[in-house]
């Protein structure tokens, strides 16, 4: 397969796009990281979602970036207008410029950029950069997933070790026979991230609650499911991007065997 624009072989593009996505969430990056610890313009975006104005900076940095080198790819960015045209788009850049605004603006190190290329509602190209901890995720489909070039994989296995798991108290409880004794891992503000910390085995298990978006999630999905491990809806249906209505319910990411055991006991006790 070819793309008609550049010409390019489907191998070819899919390098191409690659260096220009490692490339341009590292610029990201950088200049989120140079406005982190400043002062900033911020303010809230429907009911509480904050935006400072390095958000805006940063997505203008990826969009100008991205865009103009593939200009007859889809757009979908927390911090853009939706423009329904994606829908028609076999490829699209699914963009969350900062990734834990709260933390980012409370001087917290839990944020990041993430940005993946969505092809035909699955992400084939992934990268997820924390700089202030100096950690670039980065996957490509079928291609395995690296922290800093590094290769990672999820934990293996099925036990559960609480202390392993992270995401909303209420909903890791239920998997707990004894839920007043569990002791969670420490909140990580960004989601992006925390999918991440499955991705890298640091975590064994993470969970998102209902209500996270396509730019919440794309390139870390990605990267979980390069690191040998598996992240679906809680029903274990898979999860699609760049579909009308980005939003999601309750998602689980963990190594495949874990994942899988997370999702059965759901089945059988099902959230009301």
């Amino acid at each position: 397969m070819a793309d008609a624009s550049s010409g390019l072989r489907r191998d070819d593009l899919m390098n191409r796009d690659a260096a220009l996505l490692r490339q341009t969430v590292q610029e990201a990056g950088a200049l989120a990281l140079s406005l982190f610890r400043t002062e900033l313009k911020n303010w809230t975006k429907g009911a509480s979602s904050p935006v400072s104005e390095a958000d805006i900076a940063v997505n203008d940095l990826l969009e100008q970036r991205l865009r103009s080198a593939t200009p007859d790819y889809g757009w979908l960015s927390e911090e853009s207008v939706d423009d329904e045209e994606r829908l028609g788009k076999r490829l699209v850049w699914i963009v969350d410029p900062i990734d834990g605004t709260r933390g980012y603006l409370a001087g917290r190190e839990d944020w990041c950029v993430s940005v993946a290329l969505v092809e035909d509602a699955s992400p084939v190209l992934a990268a997820v950069f924390a700089p202030a901890s100096d950690e670039f995720f980065f996957a490509a489909r079928g291609q395995g997933a690296a922290r800093n070039n590094v290769p990672v994989n999820a934990t293996p296995g099925t036990e559960l070790d609480f202390s392993r798991l992270a995401g909303p108290k209420p909903l890791v409880e239920r998997l707990s026979p004894s839920p007043a004794e569990i002791t969670l891992h420490p909140r990580i503000g960004s989601l992006a991230l925390r999918l991440c910390r499955v991705a890298q085995g640091s975590l064994d298990a993470a969970f998102a609650g209902g209500q996270s978006r396509d730019w919440d999630l794309a390139a870390a999905n990605l990267i979980v499911q390069e690191a040998d491990g598996n992240m679906t809806a809680l029903s274990g249906d898979t999860i699609l991007y760049n579909r009308r209505d980005v939003a999601h319910g309750v998602l689980v990411a963990a190594g495949r065997d874990r994942h899988a055991r997370i999702v059965e006991h759901f089945r059988n006790r099902p959230l009301p």
